[in-house]
């Protein structure tokens, strides 16, 4: 699962778990051991569930057990975004916490910033498209969002590539234009005298070419 942060520019693309992750907070709350009011009355008040003195049971320690592996994909995740994002991604990882029955840290769902803002030049939104999607793509595991921020890479991509060709569309008609402009004006280069004197040249050539008899026996 993902979620997704938008900031001017900037997506976020990242790895959670979700309701699933809540339920099994909601869990493991259940199994914290309980003390005195005036204990009890701080534990409520923090967030942060506190190891008792026994040993946990096996169902904790499968939750333990599932949380670790939980934080080792979630990391594995973002850091493979990272990897990928050269120059697109505009922050370090962000994760989200949680806290197992023994009392440790546990990262449930991460982040990390990706700049999706055009580029003002079609080869360079082609190959930021280029590497937004590999960013997004670059998990084993890619999330909804990730394959949803892979598009505005696809996007932008399809619009450099668009851009580009109508440019270069534009600048062969350019030069099919200056070639006859440069063709006119090497006409009109040519004074008119010796245009004058060219034309009756063939014109002779012509004439000659035709009072001439051949016969052939």
């Amino acid at each position: 699962m993902a979620t997704l942060g938008i900031s001017l520019n900037t997506i976020g693309i990242s790895q959670a778990k979700g309701v699933e992750l809540i339920a099994q907070r909601e869990q493991l709350d259940a199994t914290l051991p309980r003390g005195n009011a005036s204990a009890q009355s701080t534990e409520q008040q923090s967030t942060r569930p506190k190891p008792g003195p026994r040993e946990l049971t096996p169902e904790q320690q499968r939750q333990i057990a599932e949380l670790q592996q939980i934080d080792r994909t979630v990391r594995a995740h973002e850091q493979a975004h990272l990897a990928a994002g050269r120059g697109v991604i505009t922050s370090a990882a962000n994760f989200s916490y949680t806290y197992g029955p023994d009392g440790r840290q546990y990262a449930v769902g991460g982040e990390v910033g990706i700049d999706t803002s055009a580029e003002k030049k079609p080869e360079a939104n082609i190959d930021k498209g280029v590497r937004i999607q590999a960013a997004a793509l670059a998990p084993k595991d890619p999330s909804p969002q990730d394959y949803r921020v892979a598009s505005i890479g696809g996007q932008l991509e399809a619009q450099g590539r668009s851009d580009l060709a109508q440019q270069q569309a534009e600048q062969r008609m350019l030069e099919v234009e200056r070639g006859a402009q440069q063709r006119e004006q090497a006409r009109e280069q040519t004074s008119s005298p010796e245009r004058q004197r060219i034309e009756q040249a063939y014109a002779q050539s012509a004439t000659d070419s035709g009072s001439t008899l051949n016969v052939f026996a």
